[in-house]
């Protein structure tokens, strides 16, 4: 069934996927040309079943958020927080919109955002992201490590994970920048990470 965006059928449709998480069922129409195209892809799947909380969360940013799996699924689990949900791709975020109205999710937003550009500031009390792997290693560690950590609550955390290939990159942050950075489960040539703000940040 090819959905009807904005204000007819939309040229751009693959299909609809399906995903469960917690016994919560969800269901997200993608492109062609959007990342996981054929079903939700082991890393987003391993980070939001590694994501663990303290406390609730009252604003969750999904930087990268392509279709919106990991934004949706949050707000889903999370529905008293407001989420804001980025990408600089604008067919991402017409079909995360999209998916919002398709899971009855109300909690959260979507925006194009190169980087962090247009998004509103901070605090929040989460971020996550499933980092791309090809936009190089200066662009990784300044757009989707250094500068997201800007915008944490001094007791916020960044949840997020990456091909098991940036294992090189990853790693050597934490010392160089003085980061609370842990790895915390790998899975299917995917590894998630958790940071802490630092003090100096």
């Amino acid at each position: 069934m090819n959905p009807r965006i904005m204000d007819g059928p939309d040229a751009y449709y693959k299909k609809r996927i399906t995903y469960t998480l917690h016994h919560q069922p969800f269901a997200f129409d993608v492109g062609h040309t959007l990342f996981s195209s054929f079903q939700v892809d082991d890393g987003t799947d391993l980070l939001l079943r590694t994501i663990a909380m303290p406390n609730p969360p009252t604003r969750i940013l999904d930087l990268g958020c392509g279709c919106g799996v990991i934004g949706i699924t949050l707000a889903r689990r999370f529905p008293d927080a407001e989420v804001v949900m980025a990408d600089k791709d604008l067919l991402a975020v017409r079909y995360a919109r999209h998916n919002l109205t398709l899971n009855a999710v109300t909690n959260a937003t979507v925006i194009g955002s190169v980087g962090l550009e247009q998004v509103p500031p901070g605090p929040y009390d989460l971020i996550v992201s499933n980092i791309p792997a090809k936009i190089g290693d200066a662009a990784i560690e300044e757009e989707f490590i250094l500068k997201p950590l800007t915008l944490l609550a001094p007791d916020g955390v960044y949840w997020f994970v990456v091909v098991s290939g940036l294992n090189h990159l990853i790693p050597r942050l934490g010392p160089r920048h003085q980061l609370r950075l842990k790895e915390m489960k790998k899975r299917s040539g995917y590894t998630v990470y958790r940071i802490y703000p630092s003090l100096s940040l």
